[in-house]
């Protein structure tokens, strides 16, 4: 019974081992093209044509040969190989293998462009945004590539249409081949037509907001010609307002009247109010609680508030606003705000309420221009040893610039900003300080995967009498986003009593390589140089270090291991965990 059970067990393990056999054999490729020569685009192109060719006998094979011939030779066509010669056999195995089916190719030579004619007629003639930079290939002397020439084709015509050519036609499209001679000739001639105007905006019922404000998000003015990218721009900027859920416009020709298309645009409102709550962690600050309520519209004519919250051991604030959109609103605002933040780092206490207005307007060439007006009451106590309470009253100005070629994972790019606000006991302060913060990032990447990272800042207090400055105006350093490789606003002058106190100036350098070994993971290779200090020439802090980036779906998480290389200073071994954009 045993050797029964046995045996037909290990019929079960054979038969199940030929089944797998049986399949793997069946899944493997059975036509294999060779060209002779360097001709790799030929040979996949080809392989391409033919697909895949499973689970086929030798006969069988023998009957589809003439049809991968076939399929072969127009793969070579299309790439200007007019007069190939492809001999086939078939090769069959005494093993379990099955048979293939080899195609040996010789391309010939090659169909060259002898001659290239593309014209523009009409009123795209005299639009050198139609005409210019158009593909370079096919160019005269090149291998005839069907591709090319298609993609040439679709070049114009969907240059046409984003430019508002919507009549265009061609009027001349010919690719003549002489495979004997080996030459081809391009002719296309393009007749663009009257190009199409944007006529007045209106909108659906239903969308609640003033006309005025809705007005404001377009940048165009009827009348205007048409391009694709303005509508495009209008949907984008409606999108991204926070007032809709939805955008559907309507500018299609076929509603044009005398060549002007007339635009409609339907929205839908989103939700009033928002709540959002999340965990977070940074070797600063450590675990943090963070929460965020805002309501997107309260009146149709687009005014908004909110409320955030932070909560972390050495630090806890709440903060309120309310936002007035200005003209255009997709950049200029007014925002009220009021805030409480406690603080209690590195022996340093504080407890700050702030009350402020800022008007923030886009400059030309991109820079973001913010005046404001704050007062600040802060109760601070320094080690036990400097007590005291602030009002200020400090007017602002604020300029930043941030360009990049992506939001989450830029290439290329860089930002600067720079922050000067005071205050004078004239004017309800009790010190006169000018304050002045700077920083400027940058980003470049090499061969697609070496990625080289800057950062500076220089900031200084300018004020008569230091010791009044409450200390959310002075300069501490050290941290994840400072020098790593010592603790979060470590890095400062002391008094007598070896209590750090804050500096007068900060100045702070960083760079880092980063090499990107798999997708979405890089390693990192840095050093930071810096000090808060009361004197530019104090000396400064270095550390170095290495770590590890991973480009998460909410942003890049950064985890270091960094050495501070001033023991007089502080400097250890430390780890740095932080996220959120590298400029």
């Amino acid at each position: 019974m045993q050797s029964l059970d046995h045996n037909l067990k290990s019929g079960r393990i054979r038969l199940f081992g030929l089944l797998l056999l049986w399949s793997s054999l069946s899944q493997a490729q059975q036509v294999e093209v060779k060209v002779k020569g360097d001709y790799p685009g030929l040979e996949d192109n080809a392989e391409a044509f033919i697909g895949e060719v499973e689970g086929r006998s030798a006969d069988n094979l023998r009957r589809y040969a003439s049809t991968a011939v076939k399929q072969a030779s127009k793969a070579l066509r299309a790439l200007g190989y007019y007069s190939p010669t492809v001999n086939w056999k078939v090769e069959e195995s005494e093993s379990e293998e099955l048979a293939r089916l080899v195609l040996d190719i010789t391309p010939g030579d090659p169909v060259r462009i002898k001659s290239r004619v593309v014209e523009i007629r009409g009123a795209g003639a005299s639009d050198e945004s139609f005409t210019d930079d158009l593909p370079v290939h096919p160019a005269e002397g090149d291998i005839l590539n069907h591709g090319e020439y298609t993609n040439l084709r679709n070049a114009l015509q969907t240059r046409a249409r984003r430019r508002g050519y919507f009549d265009g036609r061609f009027e001349t499209r010919t690719l003549e081949v002489d495979p004997e001679a080996g030459i081809a000739n391009i002719v296309i001639v393009f007749e663009s037509g009257e190009r199409y105007r944007l006529g007045d905006v209106t909108y659906g019922e239903g969308h609640w907001f003033e006309t005025g404000l809705l007005d404001d998000f377009v940048t165009f003015e009827p009348g205007i010609p048409y391009h694709a990218d303005e509508i495009a721009k209008l949907n984008s900027d409606l999108l991204g307002s926070g007032y809709f859920s939805g955008v559907d416009i309507d500018a299609t020709p076929g509603s044009a009247e005398d060549g002007v298309i007339p635009v409609r645009v339907d929205v839908t409102r989103r939700d009033p109010r928002s709540l959002a709550a999340g965990l977070g962690f940074s070797t600063d600050v450590g675990p943090r609680f963070r929460g965020t309520w805002r309501e997107h519209w309260i009146n149709p004519m687009g005014h908004r508030r909110g409320a955030e919250t932070e909560l972390s051991e050495p630090r806890q604030n709440l903060s309120t606003w309310y936002e007035l959109p200005l003209d255009p609103p997709m950049t200029d605002l007014i925002r009220f705000t009021a805030g409480y933040q406690r603080e209690d780092i590195e022996n340093v206490e504080s407890e700050l309420l702030t009350f402020g207005q800022q008007w923030q307007h886009q400059l030309d060439h991109g820079w973001l221009q913010v005046l404001s007006l704050r007062w600040e009451g802060e109760r601070f106590n320094i080690g036990d040893d400097e007590k005291g309470t602030s009002s200020l009253l400090l007017p602002g100005v604020g300029y930043s610039k941030l360009h990049v070629d992506s939001a989450l994972d830029p290439t290329k790019g860089y930002r600067l900003q720079a922050d000067v606000s005071g205050s004078h006991r004239a004017v309800l302060s009790s010190v006169d300080i000018l304050h002045v913060n700077a920083i400027a990032k940058g980003l470049f990447t090499l061969a697609g995967k070496h990625r080289f990272l800057s950062r500076f800042q220089l900031g200084g207090v300018a004020t008569s009498r230091f010791e009044d400055v409450p200390p959310s105006l002075r300069f501490f350093a050290g941290g994840d986003q400072s020098v790593r490789g010592y603790a979060y606003e470590s890095l400062s002058p002391e008094n007598e009593n070896g209590v750090k106190v804050g500096g007068r100036y900060i100045l702070v350098g960083s760079a880092e390589y980063q090499y990107q070994f798999a997708d979405k993971w890089r390693a990192a290779l840095f050093v930071d140089h810096g000090n808060a200090i009361n004197d530019l020439l104090d000396p400064l802090a270095t550390g170095a270090g290495a770590g590890i980036r991973w480009l998460s779906p909410l942003g890049p998480l950064r985890l270091d291991i960094a050495k501070g290389l001033n023991p007089e200073f502080g400097g250890g071994w430390r780890i740095h965990f932080s996220m959120g954009p590298e400029l």
